[in-house]
């Protein structure tokens, strides 16, 4: 985005207005594909009754299934991922030309230059900040490292500077992501040094929280623990993917912890920070997972009382090594076991929840009610947490993206009631 207002573009969120639209897909699991297949469908249609003149297609999916968007849609480019930085020029060459261009799909390393003129496409109080492309981990259900590559951190000067930036734009949460934060700076350092990354973060003038998503748990060491437990900017909140309990299935995952160890580290995180939310994904009916295997992780659920917990079906997708697995099971089952999941999650979240009434707690202002305002605490991350509704109908009113203190007064089984 900041490459086209650089370039003399103006931005629209109205498809109808729109000259050019590009889609940046995803291409993880068949879910995902199917949703950017309806997103390149409905913006294609703009073509005959709107003002579209170049559809443009980039992000995972492009660099999956290439072949397969140009075979079944009026597309004008599908851009690789590595080619972020000639966007602007392949779209001129599709304005001018009419004729599709497929650029290099190589997966290049980070251009620095790329985070220089970011615009948002979140409001302004907060931002995500990619520290990391492509994964080593090869898990084998997993797609990813053949669409992102192998692991590649970002420098540490180009991501200071790049939050540097958003923090005198007004931004106040950092919001840190990448395939795996955890493994930051082995490539390219020689060690892993998120925590050194978070320290330096949390001195920038401004910024208020730092919040920490997708930390593989055999890459938490105790520095990071440190870290986060004695900075005051670092939330006590961490999303840390699992997938599984049983030992014999992430064996088959290939997945580098086992359920000791995954006790092991849950345990340190607690034992550091009493008040830590923990969020975790799991993946249900992965081939050969035995009613055995699905028992274990409930028990583990029940044992562990995560705060957070997201459930997968398990995704058959073509190119992995989990794909042509034997023991594949069917598709009623796995939803099936996912839907239970969800319902003991409901429960434990309903008692966690409850029994923060009473709690003060600082919350981000971010829109109003019918009755006050809405918002979010340290334990819920943008869009796939809960909310904390606040009842306030007095003068001044609160200024969206701002922090204020709240004391909780009811709970459901996701969200959060307070004055």
């Amino acid at each position: 985005m900041g490459q086209f207002v650089a370039a003399g573009a103006e931005l629209t969120n109205n498809q109808d207005a729109a000259q050019v639209i590009i889609i940046n897909t995803c291409g993880f699991i068949a879910d995902a594909i199917d949703e950017s297949s309806q997103a390149i469908a409905k913006a294609a249609s703009h073509k005959s009754k709107g003002n579209l003149k170049a559809l443009i297609i980039t992000g995972c999916y492009a660099q999956r299934n290439s072949s397969e968007i140009l075979d079944n849609y009026d597309v004008d480019a599908v851009v690789g991922i590595g080619e972020y930085g000639r966007i602007s020029e392949i779209i001129s060459e599709a304005l001018q030309n009419e004729v599709l261009q497929i650029p290099n799909f190589e997966k290049a390393n980070f251009d620095e230059e790329l985070f220089a003129n970011r615009i948002r496409s979140t409001p302004k109080y907060m931002a995500y900040v990619k520290i990391a492309e492509g994964c080593d981990n090869h898990c084998t259900y997993c797609t990813i490292p053949q669409i992102r590559g192998a692991y590649r951190s970002r420098s540490r000067e180009s991501i200071l500077k790049e939050v540097e930036s958003l923090a005198e734009s007004g931004t106040k949460e950092i919001i840190i992501i990448a395939q795996d934060t955890a493994l930051y700076g082995l490539d390219n350092y020689g060690e892993q040094i998120l925590h050194e990354l978070l320290a330096d973060i949390s001195k920038i003038p401004g910024i208020h929280w730092i919040r920490l998503l997708y930390c593989y748990p055999e890459h938490i060491r105790q520095e990071l623990i440190d870290e986060m437990a004695n900075n005051p900017k670092i939330l006590k909140y961490l999303d840390m993917p699992i997938q599984h309990s049983s030992d014999k299935i992430l064996d088959l995952m290939g997945r580098k912890s086992n359920r000791a160890g995954l006790i092991e580290i849950i345990g340190k995180l607690r034992a550091a920070m009493p008040d830590i939310i923990l969020r975790t994904t799991l993946i249900t009916g992965f081939p050969q997972e035995s009613r055995e295997d699905f028992i274990d992780i409930c028990k583990f659920i029940q044992e562990m009382q995560f705060d957070r917990l997201g459930v997968f079906a398990y995704s058959q997708e073509k190119g992995t090594p989990a794909a042509d697995m034997i023991g594949q099971i069917d598709d009623k089952k796995k939803e099936n076991r996912k839907n239970r999941l969800m319902l003991m999650q409901q429960e434990i979240s309903q008692h966690k929840l409850a029994a923060k009434i009473g709690q003060i707690l600082e919350v981000l202002i971010e829109g109003k009610t019918d009755v006050g305002y809405h918002g979010r605490s340290y334990a819920d991350a943008p869009e796939i947490d809960g909310m904390v509704y606040i009842s306030y109908m007095k003068k001044p009113e609160l200024e969206i993206g701002s922090f204020v203190k709240i004391c909780i007064t009811d709970s459901d089984e996701y969200d959060l009631y307070a004055e």
